[in-house]
């Protein structure tokens, strides 16, 4: 059993930062690939960025790449995701998922944290 918290969000203005972070119970995150999504009202849930149990290879969302960075320190059973050039579409519910190794299932999600950019 994993369980993901995050944190790190709020309310910032367009062209400001952010860094999430998202923290995993357990000794074995360093198995887990990590994802971040995001859930804008009245919106599906997006991918936004996915980085390997290994930490060797990283993807992210058109809309985001260039902007978002996504990071893991295995030490702190952690994942980041540093946000930059914030705009008022990022706005959304921010969620972090783990998936065991290579499976493209997310097993685990965390309870969200808001970022609110505005214009």
């Amino acid at each position: 059993q994993v369980q993901l918290v995050e944190s790190g969000g709020g309310s910032v203005q367009a062209g400001g930062s952010l860094r999430l972070s998202c923290t995993a119970s357990g000794r074995t995150f360093s198995s887990y690939a990590m994802a971040w999504f995001r859930q804008a009202p009245g919106k599906e849930r997006e991918f936004v960025s996915h980085i390997r149990w290994s930490g060797t290879s990283t993807t992210y969302a058109e809309s985001v790449k260039g902007r978002f960075t996504i990071s893991r320190d295995n030490a702190k059973n952690t994942v980041y995701l540093q946000m930059n050039s914030l705009k008022p579409e990022d706005t959304a519910v921010y969620y972090c998922a783990a998936a065991h190794r290579d499976s493209t299932t997310y097993d685990y999600w965390g309870q969200g944290t808001q970022v609110t950019v505005s214009s």
